[in-house]
C-alpha cells in the first residue's frame, strides 16, 4: 500500500464511521429526531454497524485501520513504524470531517435542542455542553483510574479481537467477513463495557469530534470537557499496547 493510499483510506472510512456512529448519537439525543430516545442498543448497534460499513469500504486501500489503538497495536505486532504518522494523520483528520458532517445533517435538530429552555435550563452552561456526547465521550462517574482502566480494558478486548482474526483458519485470514466480526465485537465491547464511560476504545475517535466541538458555532454548546480528553486518548493506546504484547506472548 502507498501513502497516499493509506491516507486517503483511513480519511475516508474514519470519516464514514464517525459520520454513521456520531450520526446514531445525534439521531438518539436530539430534539425533533425521529429516533430520539431510541436508547444504549440503538447506539452500541449503530456504531457496530458503523464500523462494518467503514472497513468494509475502505480495507483494500489502507487496511482500514481507523483507530490509532489498532495501528499502535498492529505497529508493535509487526515491529513496523514506518507507515504510523501516515495512518493516524488520516484517522484524525476523516474523524473531524465525520463529526462536521453530522453537524450539517442535524443541522435543525442541534439547533432546535440547544435553543430550547428544556435543555438548558435557567443556569448559564457549565461543565460539558448538552450535546458534547454526540461527539465524544464522558464518564458516568468521574473516577480517573477507574475511567482509564475501562478504556484500557474495552481496547484490549478490540484490538486482540483484530490481531487474532483468521488464526483459526490456518492463517489465511477471515477476509471481507473479517469486518463483520469486528463489528459484533464493537457491538459486545458497547453493550457489556460502554456504560462506565461511552467506550470511546479510539483516540481518534474522540479527539477529532472534540476538537470540532469546540470549533463549531453551536449555541449554547458548552464545554469540551478538555479535563476529562486525555483518558479516551491515553486508555486505548495503552490498551492497543497491551493487546500487541498478549497477542506476542500467547499466539506468535
Amino acid at each position: 500500500m502507498s501513502t497516499s493510499d493509506i491516507f486517503l483510506g483511513e480519511t475516508i472510512g474514519t470519516a464514514v464511521l464517525i459520520l454513521l456512529g456520531g450520526g446514531v448519537c445525534a439521531a438518539v439525543t436530539l430534539k425533533a429526531s425521529k429516533a430520539r430516545g431510541a436508547g444504549w442498543l440503538a447506539i452500541t448497534f449503530g456504531w457496530g454497524f458503523a464500523v462494518m460499513t467503514a472497513v468494509y469500504m475502505t480495507a483494500s486501500l489502507s487496511g482500514a485501520h481507523l483507530n490509532p489503538a489498532v495501528t499502535v497495536g498492529i505497529a508493535i505486532k509487526d515491529g513496523n513504524w514506518s507507515n504510523v504518522p501516515v495512518y493516524i494523520a488520516g484517522q484524525m483528520l476523516g474523524a473531524m470531517i465525520g463529526a462536521a458532517l453530522v453537524w450539517v445533517a442535524y443541522y435543525g435538530q442541534f439547533q432546535a435542542h440547544l435553543t430550547d429552555p428544556e435543555t438548558l435550563g435557567e443556569e448559564p452552561i457549565e461543565g460539558p455542553g448538552p450535546v458534547l456526547g454526540v461527539f465524544s465521550t464522558g464518564p458516568e462517574i468521574r473516577n480517573t483510574w477507574q475511567n482509564l482502566a475501562t478504556e484500557i480494558i474495552g481496547t484490549v478486548v478490540l484490538v486482540l479481537a483484530v490481531l487474532t482474526q483468521g488464526l483459526n483458519d490456518s492463517g489465511k485470514g477471515l477476509g471481507v467477513i473479517g469486518a463483520l466480526i469486528t463489528a459484533f465485537v464493537v457491538v459486545s465491547i458497547g453493550l457489556s463495557l460502554g456504560g462506565p464511560t461511552g467506550y470511546a476504545i479510539n483516540p481518534a475517535r474522540d479527539l477529532g469530534p472534540r476538537i470540532v466541538h469546540a470549533l463549531l458555532p453551536l449555541p449554547n454548546k458548552g464545554g469540551s470537557d478538555w479535563s476529562y480528553a486525555w483518558i479516551p486518548v491515553a486508555g486505548p493506546l495503552i490498551g492497543g499496547a497491551i493487546a500487541a504484547g498478549i497477542y506476542n506472548i500467547a499466539f506468535a
